[in-house]
């Protein structure tokens, strides 16, 4: 029986093994080789120095403005009554009720965020002195409002006066633009931390003033909204109780005037007949229940006061926006180290990566 001769089988090459010491002794002859050609990485450098600098003072200045501030939350509307009257004797329900509402938890993130709150800030004057909105602050500083006169489109100066209650199609359509550029890059409103009731607003805006100005209006635009649509009832419920309250508070000066000159007649009276005595009783009588209607009236008016105050919640601003506002361009010594760094750096990393191309390419040749 023949076995098959084996002696001329050709075996494969062993891999050789992965070392880090190899690798890094590799790396290190390349990057002193690479540091040879030094005037390539000082040009590389003064190259990134230019393009870096050239950068800073070619991007648009922008304005950080940032409000941190504190909400507390409100009783529930449904036990606001509860709440008031359990005050009268002493107690408080809100440990039990528990707290919601808009300003509750994280709505008050989303709150912020909303497009109708954004436009109702948008529209608010500048100052008192002019009816110049926010809006055309806006689109002056951006140079929108140039670019909206000379486009064919719209071919017309475009403005938003504060005191002006409808817009045409067109007008929407460029608050809505502003409304989106601001949410999708200028506005940030976050909590600072999780475990935390603090909550931090910050604009970054291409004008000082604007900035300021949008981030603390937008925070006094959502409490108002808050304060007229969460104590809405308790508002009307007030209103109509001071109603009631005025009317039987004139009837019940009718009723006492009455009663006295009944009084003062019955004194003048002849005892014989008791007409006088009769009229007297009826004034007292009605002069009784009407102070009574009266005292109940006062005190469900002064209860719904006391629920009112209690849902209205309470914003506590912790840091507010002061002049000169800081701003996003970076300072020109970093600048310049930034682009001496990236432009060596990549020069640096192009020779290598040209050397070890060329020593490759040398072994596969005399291999061959």
């Amino acid at each position: 029986m023949q076995y098959p001769d084996n002696s001329h089988t050709q075996e494969l090459p062993e891999d050789a093994l992965f070392s880090l010491k190899n690798e890094s002794e590799k790396f290190l002859v390349t990057l002193r080789s690479a540091l040879q050609f030094w005037r390539w990485i000082l040009l590389s450098a003064i190259l990134g120095i230019v393009i870096s600098v050239a950068y800073r003072y070619w991007k648009p200045v922008a304005y950080s403005a940032r409000i941190t501030f504190v909400v507390e939350d409100s009783k529930t509307s449904g036990t606001g009554i509860m709440s008031a009257l359990a005050g009268q004797f002493g107690l408080d329900l809100g440990n039990v009720t528990g707290g919601s509402g808009v300003l509750s938890g994280d709505n008050i993130l989303a709150l912020l965020k909303s497009h109708s709150l954004i436009r109702k800030t948008l529209l608010t004057q500048v100052d008192s002195s002019a009816t110049k909105s926010l809006a055309d602050l806006y689109a002056e500083t951006y140079h929108w409002k140039e670019k909206w006169k000379n486009s064919s489109r719209i071919n017309r100066q475009i403005d938003f006066p504060a005191d002006k209650r409808m817009f045409t199609r067109l007008e929407d359509s460029l608050l809505q633009k502003i409304t989106e550029n601001i949410l999708k890059k200028e506005l940030v409103v976050a909590k600072i931390d999780r475990k935390l009731s603090f909550i931090e607003m910050q604009t970054t805006m291409r004008n000082e003033t604007l900035s300021s100005l949008f981030c603390q209006r937008l925070l006094k635009t959502a409490t108002g909204f808050y304060i007229e649509t969460k104590t809405q009832r308790l508002t009307k419920n007030i209103q109509r109780l001071q109603a009631k309250a005025d009317s039987l508070e004139r009837n019940l000066n009718r009723k006492t005037y009455s009663a006295a000159n009944a009084n003062r007649l019955l004194l003048d009276a002849n005892p014989v007949f008791a007409a006088p005595e009769v009229s007297a009783e009826i004034s007292a009588r009605d002069k009784f229940v009407q102070s009574t209607i009266y005292a109940e009236i006062i005190k469900n008016l002064e209860m719904n006061k006391t629920a009112q105050i209690q849902e209205t919640p309470t914003i506590q601003v912790v840091d507010a926006p002061e002049l000169p506002l800081p701003d996003t361009r970076i300072k020109l010594g970093w600048s310049i180290l930034y682009g001496a760094l990236f432009g060596s750096i990549l020069c640096i990393l192009s020779i290598m990566v040209l050397q070890r191309s060329n020593r490759r390419k040398n072994t596969y040749i005399s291999a061959a």
